[in-house]
């Protein structure tokens, strides 16, 4: 009997959140209630705050039930133990990308996150990860590019800081103008070589193996 209200639980959590998920995209976070997402489950108000203390942590629970495609696959690379840390980033980049194509969750989830959510005050949990997620991207990018510099015994012509911010926001830029009109661009080729002439850019010319594949 516990286990199947344990069950129970789980499902009408699940369901609030699948509810959650259609609504903001279809309406955006802050014009989304409560009481609309708990009607959409088939759920009551009280059933929501069982599971949530408010909106902030049901967008939050929302994101952890994916992993999002540039972070996850970036933190993997840095993990690594590779020799050519530029090169197993691009490969990462593209395993992002093509899942960002090829999992509506994903493409959905990243979809409010990007547009569909106002940072007002009783958000700013929700900014906060947001910031956290962007930083940690940002800090692997750096570490990547001064190893391979190193490596390939080369100056970068700006501060690691700088060159990492910027690969960022180009790839982060085109999921989010990818995200407006899917049929505008191919994102996983156009990724592939914007991220390849990037680093060309930083003195990382294409025939240096580890620094572009």
């Amino acid at each position: 009997m516990v286990r199947r209200t344990k069950e129970e639980a789980q499902e009408t959590r699940n369901r609030l959140l699948d509810a959650a998920e259609v609504l903001f995209q279809a309406q955006g976070v802050s014009q989304t209630s409560l009481q609309q997402i708990a009607h959409q489950a088939g759920a009551t108000r009280g059933a929501i705050y069982w599971h949530f203390k408010d909106k902030a942590a049901l967008f939050n629970a929302m994101m952890d039930r994916v992993t999002l495609p540039l972070e996850a696959e970036v933190a993997r690379a840095s993990a690594g133990s590779g020799a050519e840390p530029m090169g197993e980033v691009e490969h990462q980049m593209v395993e992002a990308l093509k899942l960002m194509t090829s999992d509506m969750q994903v493409r959905r989830v990243f979809d409010i996150a990007t547009h569909k959510v106002e940072y007002t005050h009783d958000m700013e949990s929700v900014q906060q990860r947001h910031l956290s997620a962007r930083n940690g991207c940002v800090t692997e990018f750096e570490k990547a590019m001064v190893a391979d510099a190193r490596r390939t015994r080369r100056r970068l012509p700006i501060p690691a800081p700088a060159a990492a911010q910027g690969l960022h926001a180009l790839i982060s830029g085109l999921i989010q103008n990818w995200l407006l009109d899917p049929s505008a661009f191919d994102l996983v080729e156009t990724g592939r070589q914007a991220f390849r002439v990037y680093l060309t850019g930083l003195g990382f010319p294409p025939n240096v193996p580890g620094a572009v594949r």
